[in-house]
């Protein structure tokens, strides 16, 4: 039994408090609560006509639930005699804890002291309106609300979000979701965001979760979630705010310019098989997507409308995502041709033209030659007219063939309103109870297809493994020089080119005659050395070494002198930092000194798998170069890769200790050649492991 099960399936509600707490009691008593309702009121004998009770020692019993509805101070109070009664939850609505932030001195005391209050009697918010149950018509809620009951026996999705007005605001839609669940989370004091979470899936009326994030307070907990929630089979969307905010400050790296919060929620969402998706417009419809049909099974579509202009709208959403419209076989274009006319011309998307308009067995015909190609999702492209001034009897036998190839086929189908207002609302239980998707917008509807092909494909992969946990944090943060960096990363295993540490022009010369020419000079000490012209390449003899030493000398402190690495291929930039929620995170990208400007980077959490960095390594705009672009040399692929994971475990193993790594460029030359790292930037906690 779940922690939080009592709230989830109250028989009993206690109410605390004045306004708040009479509109609790207006809601459930207006959505049809069949339990008991024991308001508790000091003064008061009876309220909305429910007898009130003085306190909570006076309740004639141990209530499933409660909305505690006062003042900060008097929470404490009554959540440590709920607690004492055997109270199930408690839902405190009162602000003025920590989030007061460091304007009122009070605020992080008072949350510490309410969940001492609480003690091991669950507790969500503070700072929050609660949960609204459409399943038992259960609300601790303060106020209005859009949602509607649902019937015995029918399922709905659940949403948890960190604002109460988004909240509200969702059940404003009028979409057709049904919605089980609403929870609010606050500030998630003792009860977190993924503990809800799980609460809500393993009631079997939930189909799908819906999640919108304000920040992970636990990796670990979310990745507990993650597993659960394949278990059960019920997908989770998710609505990360914060893309907006810039990456972390910079620093002397480029990669702490490359890798930021946001990249790393990404990465962390994608690593947990939670579709991520941006406006509260295409969370709505994702969820009606995966309550409807849950993942889906690949990353085809294929598209039925009357309108060429529908087709190229629909084909041209589709550009620059991972679903796409594959197109039609010679046998299946044939197929289709075959139940339309000479003057169409058959492709995918479809347009079926005008001519089988309202005539449902061609319709069906049609539907039912498309969907056979065995696409994740069959779409259909169907406005409704105005009800109040036009009539949609005709549109009917467009959908009934579309149900009927979809059940031929046993094929997942939507229908696709250009605009989102255009499917009435009381049209949309009936479609779904016809197997058929009812999505309001084309983005949202490509959004939503998306999100649900992303999990589909998710979950046929092994569950990752849990991120790297740091070790330490707080220690005093080192930065050693180029030259001890590369010893460091050298004895930890990895490809450097050997080199040495030089003090005089003269040094510098005997070193590179000893390294082999051609060699590489560099200033030591000096960030972003391009910049300073602070590295001179290529040098072929003595005289050319001692001509660039002699310039560089005073830069820095000190010079080093490294063997020359030759037949490169392709400049890749490898960074950690430290995040402090996932602990290491690895940004791959395109390397040198524009690699700011190119932007063409993919941010990993760790540990990751060999074929995850593939994966990665061939997402990025810059991997044709590895490839031989228009006939150049291969790169040495499978160097570069085990570089990467050599630096990876490196950071794995330190993970806490490092707080950047910034290896710019590592060099990856032509096949059988190896991949090097030219240039790295170490900032360290502490020391390192050996």
């Amino acid at each position: 039994m779940h922690a939080l099960d009592r709230l989830l399936r109250p028989k009993t509600i206690a109410v605390f408090g004045g306004l708040q707490a009479a509109e609790v009691i207006k809601q459930s008593q207006k959505m049809g609560f069949s339990g008991e309702i024991w308001p508790v009121h000091p003064k008061h004998d009876e309220v909305l006509g429910l007898k009130a009770y003085r306190s909570v020692a006076d309740l004639p019993g141990s209530p499933d639930a409660a909305f505690v509805g006062v003042n900060r101070f008097l929470t404490l109070d009554i959540v440590r005699q709920l607690r004492e009664r055997g109270a199930g939850v408690a839902v405190c609505y009162a602000s003025g804890f920590l989030e007061a932030g460091a304007d009122d001195a009070d605020g992080a005391r008072l949350q510490d002291e309410l969940i001492a209050a609480a003690g091991d009697m669950p507790i969500i918010g503070p700072n929050c309106y609660g949960l609204i149950n459409y399943c038992d018509g259960a609300l601790l809620w303060p106020d209005q609300h859009g949602g509607r009951r649902l019937a015995a026996g029918e399922r709905g999705v659940a949403i948890i979000t960190q604002s109460s007005n988004i909240a509200i605001n969702m059940t404003m839609q009028t979409r057709g979701l049904p919605i089980a669940h609403v929870m609010t989370a606050g500030n998630q004091a003792q009860t977190g965001l993924p503990d809800m979470a799980i609460a809500l899936l393993e009631d079997e009326r939930v189909t799908a979760l819906g999640l919108h994030i304000e920040a992970f307070q636990s990796a670990a907990k979310f990745e507990v979630l993650a597993k659960r929630a394949r278990e059960l089979n019920k997908p989770i969307v998710a609505m990360k705010v914060g893309r907006s905010a810039q990456a972390r400050a910079a620093t002397v790296s480029h990669t702490a310019s490359l890798a930021g919060s946001d990249a790393a929620s990404d990465a962390f969402l994608q690593r947990l098989g939670i579709a991520r998706v941006n406006s509260i417009a295409s969370f709505l419809e994702t969820l009606k997507l995966l309550h409807v049909h849950g993942p889906l099974d690949g990353d085809t579509l294929c598209s039925m409308s009357c309108s060429g202009g529908e087709a190229s709208v629909m084909a041209d959403s589709a550009e620059g995502r991972s679903i796409h419209f594959p197109p039609l076989t010679p046998e299946h274009r044939a197929k289709v041709k075959s139940t339309l006319g000479p003057l169409v011309a058959v492709a995918n998307p479809l347009d079926y033209h005008t001519f089988i308009w309202n005539n449902e067995p061609a319709l069906t015909e049609t539907f039912t030659a498309m969907v056979s190609g065995g696409f994740a999702l069959s779409c259909l492209v169907l406005d409704f007219p105005r009800k109040d001034r036009c009539s949609d009897v005709d549109w009917w036998s467009t959908v009934r063939g579309l149900e009927s190839a979809l059940k031929t086929n046993r094929a997942k189908g939507a229908i696709v309103a250009s605009l989102p207002e255009n499917i009435p609302e009381e049209y949309m239980a009936g479609l779904m109870a016809q197997g058929i998707a009812p999505l309001c917008g084309i983005t949202e509807a490509f959004d939503a297809a998306e999100a649900a092909a992303f999990i589909g494909k998710a979950w046929k992969m092994p569950p990752a493994v849990p991120v790297a946990a740091p070790e330490i944090r707080g220690a005093e943060e080192r930065a050693p020089d180029e030259a001890q960096a590369k010893a460091i990363l050298a004895n930890h295993g990895l490809p450097v080119p050997p080199g040495r540490r030089c003090q005089t022009v003269d040094a510098a010369v005997a070193a590179a005659q000893d390294l082999t020419f051609p060699v590489a000079l560099k200033a030591l000490g000096v960030a972003h050395k391009s910049e300073l012209n602070a590295v001179r390449l290529n040098l072929r003899d003595a005289d050319a070494v001692r001509a660039a030493a002699t310039d560089l000398i005073g830069i820095g402190s000190g010079l080093y002198v490294e063997r020359m690495v030759t037949d490169a291929v392709a400049e890749l930039i490898v960074g950690i930092v430290d995040d402090p929620q996932f602990g290491p995170l690895m940004t791959l990208g395109t390397g040198g000194v524009l690699v700011e400007l190119l932007q063409d980077s993919v941010t990993l959490l760790l540990p990751s798998s060999r074929a995850e960095i593939e994966a990665a390594l061939r997402s990025l705009r810059m991997f044709p170069l590895l490839d031989g672009y228009r006939g150049k040399p291969k790169a040495d692929l499978d160097a570069a890769i085990d570089a990467i994971l050599g630096i990876a475990g490196f950071a794995v193993k330190n993970a806490g200790r490092i707080v950047e790594l910034d290896i710019n460029p590592l060099l990856v030359c032509r096949s059988g050649q190896g991949a090097w790292i030219a240039d790295a930037l170490l900032i360290t906690r502490g020391e390192l492991h050996e």
